[in-house]
Parts: C-alpha cells; sequence; structure tokens
C-alpha cells in the first residue's frame, strides 16, 4: 500500500468536497495537522478513521487503500490485494501480539509468582528441618503441577486477548 498514493488521493477528495484541512479534521475529530500528515503520506489513518473519511467522501475503503477509484471489473482483485497488503503491514504481527499479552500476563500475576516460589522453597526446606528426607521428592512434582497449571491458565488468557 502506497501512503503517499492514498494521502493524495485523500487531498483530491477533500479539495472535490470544497473541504480544508481544518474542516475535515473537524468532521472527522481530528486536527488539521493529522489531516495534513495523512495527505503528505507520513501517516496512514487508522481503521476507524477509513470507515469515517469513506462516509465523509461516499468512497469505498478499498477505493482510500487503492489511492484510487476502483473500477468495478477490478474491484475483488484489488480487494484481495489491499487486503493482504493491510495484513502484512500491520503494526504488531500475531507473534509480537501473542508475546504482548504474555509478558502483560506474567507481569500482572507477579505477585502469585513470588508466592509459589515461596512455597517451593519451603516445600524444599521444611522436610530437612523435620528430618523426613523422602518429602524433598515432592517439591519437583509440586513445581510441575503449579507451573502447568499457571501456563494454562497464561494461555488461555493470551488466547481470549487475541481471538475474542
Amino acid at each position: 500500500m502506497d501512503q503517499v498514493r492514498v494521502g493524495k488521493y485523500i487531498a483530491s477528495l477533500r479539495k472535490q468536497a470544497s473541504l480544508t484541512q481544518e474542516e475535515l479534521g473537524e468532521k472527522l475529530g481530528v486536527t488539521n495537522k493529522t489531516v495534513s500528515r495523512w495527505e503528505n503520506g507520513n501517516y496512514m489513518p487508522d481503521i476507524e478513521m477509513l470507515q469515517l473519511l469513506s462516509k465523509v467522501f461516499d468512497v469505498g475503503i478499498n477505493d482510500l487503500l487503492a489511492g484510487e477509484k476502483i473500477a468495478d471489473e477490478d474491484f475483488r482483485q484489488k480487494a484481495e490485494e489491499n487486503i493482504i497488503e493491510v495484513a502484512t503491514s500491520s503494526a504488531f504481527s500475531f507473534e509480537d501480539r501473542k508475546v504482548y499479552f504474555k509478558r502483560k500476563w506474567r507481569k500482572e500475576h507477579i505477585a502469585l509468582f513470588v508466592i509459589l516460589g515461596l512455597i517451593l522453597i519451603a516445600s524444599a526446606v521444611i522436610p530437612l528441618i523435620i528430618d523426613k528426607l523422602w518429602l524433598i521428592s515432592f517439591s519437583p512434582v509440586i513445581a510441575l503441577i503449579e507451573y502447568g497449571y499457571q501456563n494454562n491458565r497464561m494461555m488461555i488468557y493470551v488466547e481470549n486477548q487475541l481471538y475474542h
């Protein structure tokens, strides 16, 4: 997707509608500087802005993404090209979002990990204190079960964030 081409198209649509950058910005709830950045190809409007621009100028979002009015016979091909382009140029890939939500979950549950660490240490130390060394063998089992449980909870959270 050519941001400069999209910007020039937005500028031409704005001029055809006899709107200034400031007037268009007011209609969309953005500043005239934002409109200028779009028109210069410095920034791409997000999907919400593309929807609003589409309504204001009475053109399709596909036309906006292509940076031109698309003929009916080329519409399907151009739509598929635009979808692929938008998907591949997304600010964050699927993997980036997955890593982000994993880190976020871990950060939100840091107190839980501290408590679990203390429990694990206690399960290794207490058998030494009470002279029941065979109880130490339960420490790795407890850790493994808890790790599996918490990892499952994290993945449920991540999937909910990614797919819902």
